[in-house]
């Protein structure tokens, strides 16, 4: 099954989402981490910004 062009662009959108599991130094613990990373363009921000400011 291949993607079209729009559901490809849809995945590159998304938030790249990685966990890690550990066992704390005095092993007693687990600890689970999940680290969300997404990248905006500034003009997105500048966008969001400029909105908040209008509606204030």
């Amino acid at each position: 099954m291949s993607l079209t062009e729009k559901q490809e662009k849809q995945l590159k959108n998304m938030p790249a989402i990685s966990n890690k599991i550990l066992k704390s130094k005095d092993g007693q613990f687990i600890i689970h981490k999940t680290e969300i990373v997404s990248i905006k363009p500034i003009a997105y921000y500048e966008a969001v910004l400029a909105s908040e400011e209008e509606a204030s």
